[in-house]
């Protein structure tokens, strides 16, 4: 897992408070692929792969967007098969002009409080030790939610094989309590 910025320059023209988070739309692939893909150090994923997550995983992903319908941040994820208490953030991406501005946090906080999520007692992702942006979000969502962060190996560069890829750690955050979305 990575948090990243998008590489456009210039002012952005919308203020963080008046994106719209939603559930990402088959629709919104090929923007969130050209996204990842402007976001260093994200991992690029096929638009095949943005399709499925938008189809098949779109109650635990968020996108925020502008008025215009331009798609400046993705959040994807999943609950754990194995343990649906778990909420498994796979990738953050935030275009670059909104940086530093709580976007990352507004999406952690809009997927938890959904019903996909109402189980969800903790959070797991994984960071690169060079990710210190990613490092910093998490920390920050675990301050909010009050409770601990914990780290430990997941993939060493090892397990990656012959590709070129820094060790991912585990961030496991929780125990939380999230109040659900109104209905």
């Amino acid at each position: 897992m990575a948090v990243s910025s998008n590489v456009r320059s210039g002012p952005i023209s919308i203020e963080p408070d008046k994106l719209v988070l939603r559930k990402p739309r088959v629709e919104d692939a090929s923007q969130i692929h050209a996204l990842i893909h402007a976001c260093k150090p994200l991992d690029l994923n096929s638009v095949y792969c943005y399709l499925l997550l938008c189809q098949h995983f779109a109650d635990t992903c968020v996108v925020a967007e502008e008025k215009k319908g331009e798609i400046l941040a993705f959040l994807s994820g999943y609950c754990l098969p194995t343990n649906p208490e778990v909420f498994f953030i796979w990738q953050v991406a935030v275009d670059r002009r909104l940086r530093g501005q709580g976007v990352g946090k507004r999406m952690v906080r809009t997927v938890l409080q959904r019903s996909a999520c109402q189980r969800c007692h903790s959070l797991e992702t994984t960071i690169t030790p060079s990710n210190i942006a990613s490092l910093n979000l998490f920390l920050s969502v675990a301050r909010d939610l009050g409770t601990h962060c914990n780290e430990s190996i997941c993939f060493s560069t090892d397990h990656f094989g012959r590709e070129s890829h820094e060790a991912e750690y585990l961030l496991r955050i929780g125990p939380f309590n999230v109040k659900p979305e109104d209905k």
